[in-house]
């Protein structure tokens, strides 16, 4: 089983004086309520600081303190697993990205979508918009997640041409899911855990609430449209496993898909997916769409799945990373990255509301970063 070995600070290169701001700022959010609870994991290849947690359970006045055991809702930071459920595929030569998505989805033709590429699912520059415009309708329903895959098949209408500019797509990474499901056979979730999670050991991660203990779900705070019938918190929206969203972990299991991206698909002795495969989904492939205006190619690089670091943009990890930093957030209060040149992987989760107040995380992130010696 290769969960990483657990090391102390300075025996991985973090300065641990620098470290423990990062542990103290987190500390101080969840004693003033200002963030609801956290945790904070960070590594070198194929070992790792004992994660720390902080704060509560929940949003809830009463929420009891965080467990050592609990998984956080990663929120969009499920999508690049997905896709490397998907290049799981490419590898075994099942898949091929520059196909068009009909020749995996025919009915995807509909509204004048014949020309998109697996490719443009990939690197958010499909044109498909991130939510379904009935998203809020479905959610409220209770729909089964083959009605948004429908929905996302035969209804959405682009909002430009593919390969023509960068929009973030949630619906992409669904259909994504879908083609995993049509080409092998078995749902996202059951593939993940089959070819990714069990292989590896891991037995607190995820896609969906199925088979979890739910008191260990870490709850978290909620956009004002959602109800308690279909939010985040909700039994259906937690039991749900949306392929965009819907991926719970703990940071000692994800820090292992960390290991695993860093170290050319292999954790130990396992190895889950080719050199060529992680090399791939961490290097910027926008440059190679011929359509798409240069600035955007050049200053918000996506990889396969994981995005590449922005730095000196508004959506950037911190102040202190380097362009040939990987990684992804979450709407939840999630941030993860990993940094080839150092080895270095982190962890922030949060269950604080991300777009409420961004600079928390870049804060957290400046401080891990400047811990690396």
């Amino acid at each position: 089983m290769p969960q990483l070995a657990v090391a102390e600070p300075a025996e991985l290169g973090f300065d641990s004086a620098r470290l423990q701001r990062a542990y103290d700022l987190l500390d101080a959010w969840t004693r003033s309520g200002e963030v609801p609870g956290g945790a904070v994991a960070v590594g070198r290849r194929d070992r790792l600081v004992a994660p720390r947690f902080f704060g509560r359970m929940g949003p809830e006045a009463d929420a009891p303190p965080i467990r050592d055991d609990a998984m956080f809702l990663m929120a969009s930071i499920t999508k690049p697993i997905v896709y490397l459920g998907a290049m799981l595929l490419v590898e075994r030569g099942l898949l091929t990205l520059t196909d068009r998505v009909t020749r995996y989805l025919p009915e995807f033709a509909a509204h004048h979508k014949d020309d998109t590429l697996v490719l443009h699912l990939f690197t958010h520059t499909s044109g498909l918009p991130d939510m379904l415009p009935n998203n809020v309708e479905l959610r409220r329903a209770h729909a089964p997640l083959s009605e948004y895959v429908k929905a996302g098949i035969r209804d959405t209408v682009p909002l430009f041409p593919a390969g023509t500019r960068l929009s973030y797509q949630s619906v992409g990474t669904n259909l994504v899911a879908e083609i995993v499901r049509v080409v092998d056979g078995r749902p996202i979730a059951q593939f993940l855990r089959e070819e990714i999670f069990a292989p590896l050991g891991l037995k607190s991660i995820g896609l969906g609430s199925d088979g979890f203990d739910r008191r260990r779900l870490v709850r978290v705070q909620v956009p004002d449209y959602q109800d308690p019938s279909f939010g985040w918190n909700s039994e259906y929206w937690q039991g749900l496993g949306a392929p965009w969203g819907g991926l719970f972990s703990g940071p000692a299991d994800f820090a292992v898909l960390c290991s695993l991206m860093l170290g050319g698909g292999r954790v130990g002795d396992v190895r889950i997916a080719s050199p060529a495969v992680t090399s791939a989904m961490s290097r910027n492939w926008l440059t190679s769409l011929p359509e798409l205006p240069e600035a955007v190619a050049r200053t918000q690089p996506w990889g396969l799945g994981w995005r590449l670091h922005h730095p000196g943009t508004d959506d950037s990890w911190g102040d202190l990373l380097g362009p040939q930093t990987f990684g992804h957030t979450g709407a939840t209060g999630t941030l993860v990255w990993m940094d080839p040149q150092s080895g270095t992987f982190c962890l922030l989760l949060t269950s604080a509301i991300r777009e409420k107040q961004p600079w928390r995380l870049k804060q957290l992130s400046n401080a891990v970063a400047a811990a690396i010696m």
